[in-house]
């Protein structure tokens, strides 16, 4: 697989060691237990897999080297280059201006731009509609255009499928960049709706099998829908493709309850003239990421610090796969730890920052007995604030190994 040049103060003296170490241990990825970091009176497990993906690198390699091969042109971004506040930050600190939220909201009227400004799109990818806008303004969108190919892989496959006369059904965050983006290349070629989660599957499902009406199904789906659906007949033929950045697990069941429920309405002999087997579409970063989680809640850790950006989709699963066995510290980054007594920390279900005290047990762990702590970070968040986090909680306990120390072992994997 490609290398990427990613700018040296993303990577890390101590996260990237124990991902390299692990890489040449294990280059087939079948070991998906955690790195272990003993510091003495504070042990952390690393996920297998974590942080930056192929995806992501491509879209930081790329960008970065617009803004080092066009010194005194105007360049903009589209809007996040992906879902990390640092990353972003580094390239508005560099000159880059932001056209759009990454809600939607528009920052930079079009009408600012002309031929000679560079627009980089980044890696979700961006709609039919926008690629448009720029092409009217004399701006190539292909020329920085950081879409993950993973993205449109996905693309490729719905209009594969469209060209096969069956509908899309994506599942996905219907106001997500990429969801957007994957919604507007789906609906060019084919009847397209939107499902969020199992729950909304079932309820697809339930129009397919005729317990809901078509009234309902118009209300349920109102804003998921591409013009003209028809519930009378768009759903006889259907695939599923998905935001890459869902559960891989959520994808697949949702997939197999479409095929389930088309073998109860039609026949198994007649399944494969409903329903589109698209399970090539899932990303290969999320699913060894997410198998990569389920490893470290395994490890009888204390709790889990999750870092990432709050709007990234990838991260807020890992969170949630983490808060179903454990308690989750889910922060943007090391100045979210206030202190040895105090965290600051994002709800994904409140979707609002909250306080924890004695969030480290100083108080509830038996003396001489030590703390176990999962870290891990969504496909955005570089190692080097893996590192910050890292060393940041280590200063708050005494008589700690060195990092060459607790390092030794993956630097002896390293040589072999």
């Amino acid at each position: 697989m490609k290398k990427f040049d990613i700018p040296i103060y993303f990577r890390s003296p101590v996260i990237s060691v124990v991902k390299n170490a692990r890489k040449q241990q294990d280059p087939r990825k079948k070991d998906y237990t955690p790195s272990e970091l003993d510091f003495g009176p504070v042990k952390f497990f690393i996920a297998r897999h974590f942080g930056f993906c192929y995806g992501v690198e491509n879209a930081i390699e790329i960008a970065y080297k617009t803004i080092e091969q066009n010194e005194g042109k105007r360049i903009y971004l589209l809007s996040d280059m992906i879902h990390n506040p640092s990353v972003n930050e580094d390239l508005r600190n560099r000159g880059v201006k932001f056209i759009r939220e990454h809600n939607g909201s528009q920052i930079i009227s079009w009408d600012e731009l002309n031929r000679d400004d560079i627009v980089i799109v980044p890696a979700f990818g961006t709609t039919l509609e926008i690629q448009q806008i720029l092409k009217e303004r004399g701006i190539n969108p292909y020329k920085y255009d950081t879409t993950c190919p993973f993205v449109e892989k996905v693309w490729n496959r719905a209009e594969q499928l469209g060209g096969k006369n069956y509908t899309i059904i994506v599942h996905g965050k219907y106001k997500h960049e990429e969801t957007i983006a994957t919604f507007s290349h789906s609906e060019k070629d084919s009847p397209t709706v939107v499902v969020r989660d199992i729950n909304e599957a079932e309820k697809l499902c339930d129009v397919i099998s005729g317990r809901i009406s078509a009234d309902e199904f118009y209300n349920l789906f109102s804003h998921k829908l591409s013009v003209g659906f028809d519930v009378s007949k768009d759903l006889d033929r259907v695939g599923v493709v998905n935001q890459t950045t869902m559960l891989a697990t959520e994808t697949q069941a949702i997939a197999d309850l479409m095929r389930i429920t088309m073998i109860e309405k039609y026949g198994e002999e007649n399944i494969s003239e409903h329903f589109a087997d698209t399970s090539d579409t899932l990303c290969y970063a999320t699913y060894d990421n997410q198998r990569a989680t389920l490893g470290l809640i395994d490890s009888h850790a204390d709790f889990a610090i999750v870092v990432g950006g709050y709007n990234s989709s990838n991260t807020s699963h890992i969170v949630e796969l983490c808060g179903e066995k454990l308690p989750v510290y889910f922060i943007s980054g090391a100045d979210k730890i206030i202190s040895d007594s105090i965290i600051k920390h994002y709800d994904i279900h409140s979707h609002g920052e909250l306080t924890t005290e004695d969030w480290l047990l100083n108080d509830k762990r038996p003396a001489g007995e030590a703390l176990k702590i999962i870290l891990t970070s969504g496909a955005s968040c570089p190692d080097a604030i893996l590192d910050e986090v890292l060393q940041k909680i280590i200063s708050y306990f005494h008589d700690t190994k060195t990092i060459d120390d607790a390092l030794k072992p993956f630097k002896i994997e390293t040589k072999v």
